[in-house]
């Protein structure tokens, strides 16, 4: 005979929609890394003789 026994739970049932995390703010270094990275699209976009604009 087992010294303890484990009970099962059920999830809790949802009374309505699940309500999604509001969105967050970008972080210093997520927008640092976004200029550089646009910088840089733009600068290999002249190289090549392309738009300005990287493409979306």
């Amino acid at each position: 005979m087992p010294a303890f026994t484990f009970e099962k739970i059920s999830p809790p049932v949802g009374q309505g929609p699940s309500a999604t995390a509001p969105a967050r703010p970008q972080g210093v270094i997520s927008q640092m890394i976004d200029r550089f990275a646009e910088k840089r699209a733009k600068s290999a976009a002249r190289e090549t003789g392309g738009t300005d604009k990287p493409a979306e």
